[in-house]
This record gives C-alpha cells, structure tokens and sequence, in this order.
C-alpha cells in the first residue's frame, strides 16, 4: 500500500523562501509546545507527528554539486531519490534548484527497478514521454557521468499553516551512509553527522511569513546558517 506522506510535487514550479537554523534539544522542545499551538502538525506525518526521511544523492565526475553548494554558487541544483519511513511504496526522484535565495523542488515518481537502475550507476527504462526530472538526470548521467554519492537519513517534525504556504520542519538525527546499493533496505549503516544534540530547525514559505509565527518560533539562540544535509554528509565521508 502507497504511503501517506508530504508529496512535494505539489509544491512543484514554486520558488520559495526557504531558512535553517542550528539548535539543540532543548530548543527543539520548547519549538515544539510553541508550534503546536499555532500551527497544525503535517496530517501525512501519522500519529506520532513525525516520518523518516531518506535521500540518495547524486553527484557528476567533478563533485560540481559539491564545489557549487561550498562556493556558494547561484543559481546551483542537485538531484535526489527520496523515500519515507524506509518504505519503497512511494519512490520520488527530485530535482532541487537554488536561486536568490529562493529553491525550486521539481519530482516525478520512480519504479522501484527504475530506482534499483539509478543507483547502479545505470540509465533505466523509460519511454519517450518519461518526466523532464528524469530525462534531464538520464542525460547528466551520460555527459557528466552523475553518480550516487552518498545517502542522507533524519526524522522530521512537520507543521504547516495554509496562509503564505508555510511550512516549518524540525529535523533530527541528521545521519549519513556511502553504503549507496543499499538505499531500499530497511536497514543501512549510518553514522551521525552533527554533534550530539544538534538539530536542524527549516523554515519554508511562499511570499510571507505571518508575523505571529515569526515570532512565536523566534528564539534569540538560534544561529540562522546555510546548512546543506548533502554537503555536510558528503565532507564527512571524504
């Protein structure tokens, strides 16, 4: 059965705000009790109000999305299989795009042997109306011989607000694998990439933040940063 989870191809030919901010545990839960009054938890993240999130991210010959994400570069990409709760129901490719500041995320949906073919390193069957996400990846596989890299794991607490699209995320656990064959297993190598206690606190909206939620999740602790789960989990395993 398909899982009910954050399907982020809705979102898809928006450019949105997008900022992350470094806490700790502490901080996370006092957001946590503050958020809960204000905002409605994601009705996809289950009882629990929270969904694992695992990422497989591809990279060309020259490490560009790499180089491009440390520099800074704008605008800059990078592509990604994404999966929930370990689950290979739902298997979304996903292209991310940076520009001024606002980030573009384009999807379509993959077949599990479509998957098991990218993360071999392989060009999978697909027909002449295959989705522009993947046709553009199939051709950088060829030209730029992109690659699997590394996989990015976490847990994510999701709240959203419908006025300015807002979505608020706290991110946990942030772990990574080299151990790319084995993304659709239920179980995988990790290894943290933070220190212990460090989150990641994402805030995400359209044309405006309303001025109650900034702040209600505005701490003074936090540190706003340019934090990129693929980069972090990339440096780590070089």
């Amino acid at each position: 059965m398909e899982r009910n989870v954050y399907d982020p191809s809705l979102m898809e030919n928006r450019y949105r705000h997008e900022f992350k901010y470094l806490c700790s545990l502490g901080e996370l839960q006092v957001l946590k009790v503050r958020l809960a009054g204000i905002m409605q938890p994601d009705p996809h993240a289950g009882a629990k109000g929270e969904y694992n999130i695992r990422s497989l991210y591809f990279d060309d010959y020259e490490d560009r999305c790499l180089m491009e994400n440390e520099a800074g570069t704008d605008p800059r990409e990078k592509f990604r299989i994404r999966i929930y709760d370990h689950s290979s129901g739902r298997i979304s490719l996903e292209l991310k795009k940076k520009l001024r500041g606002k980030t573009q995320k384009l999807s379509c949906l993959l077949t599990p042997e479509q998957c098991r073919s990218l993360m071999a390193g392989e060009i999978p069957d697909m027909g002449d109306d295959a989705p522009a996400v993947l046709q553009k990846l199939c051709l950088l596989m060829r030209t730029r011989l992109m690659r699997p890299k590394v996989i990015v794991e976490y847990v994510r607490v999701p709240y959203i607000y419908s006025n300015g699209n807002v979505r608020i995320t706290l991110d946990t656990n942030i772990s990574s694998s080299n151990r790319t064959d084995l993304f659709l297993e239920e179980q995988i190598p990790l290894r943290p990439v933070l220190e212990a206690g460090q989150h990641v606190l994402e805030v995400k909206y359209d044309e405006y933040l309303p001025d109650f939620i900034y702040h209600t999740a505005h701490m003074a602790n936090l540190r706003q940063t340019a934090f990129s789960k693929y980069y972090l989990c990339r440096r780590y395993h070089l």
